[in-house]
């Protein structure tokens, strides 16, 4: 018989509990992008930032070829990381980067989420080759994109089949905050979706500015 206790599962995910790699947010990797708008793109992607930024995520930014093809990072994920290394390869998979191998296992964490452009090319390069040597992976499928929708949809099948476990930018914010009476990381939370949570946020606005309401009675 089950019984039932008030802890969280262990496979949410908490400041604690992982690394977020960022891989390619790039200029040119942007202009190809067909299977999400390139303003949700971005939208998401400064969400996950700043929400890894603000709980203290170790996070790991790297791009491609950034000066002789593909462009800076979006300043989206700059202004959330000021001042932060960036990694810049040339292999197409992160994950056979050396610089990029020392880095992982500086944060030494085992359970890592990855986000990034494309997600056919380099994001399942990293994600199958984490997965083959053990680590938990998890991707958050509306801060990646691909030349197509196929592309992009079929990628998340197969890393899916793989073994990696897909989320979304939103959830991701919020399994961080996961409790609203959390007050230290109240306003950030809800901060972040006043600005990049679309309706959600829209929501958070109205509810606070026309009845003084908010999450948890906060």
């Amino acid at each position: 018989m089950s019984i039932a206790k008030a802890v969280p599962a262990k496979a949410l995910l908490s400041p604690a509990n992982h690394a977020l790699v960022l891989i390619d947010f790039q200029s040119q990797m942007a202009f190809a992008t067909k299977s999400i708008d390139a303003v949700e793109l971005r939208n998401n992607a400064a969400l996950i930032s700043q929400a890894a930024a603000g709980f203290k995520v170790p996070t790991v930014l790297t791009t491609v070829a950034e000066k002789s093809f593909s462009g800076p990072m979006f300043d989206e994920i700059k202004a959330a990381f000021p001042g932060h290394a960036v990694i810049d390869r040339t292999s197409m998979n992160t994950w056979e980067d050396e610089n990029i191998a020392i880095e992982i296992n500086r944060i030494d964490r085992n359970r890592l989420v990855l986000a990034g452009l494309w997600t056919s090319v380099c994001i399942v390069g990293p994600v199958l080759s984490a997965l083959e040597q053990g680590f938990e992976v998890y991707v958050i499928a509306d801060a990646c994109g691909d030349v197509s929708t196929a592309a992009h949809e079929f990628a998340m099948q197969r890393m899916i089949q793989a073994g990696a476990r897909p989320m979304t930018s939103l959830q991701y914010l919020l399994e961080l905050q996961r409790d609203w009476a959390r007050g230290e990381t109240y306003g950030l939370t809800t901060g972040i979706a006043r600005t990049n949570g679309g309706a959600y946020g829209l929501g958070i606005v109205y509810a606070s500015t026309m009845f003084s309401a908010s999450e948890g009675g906060h």
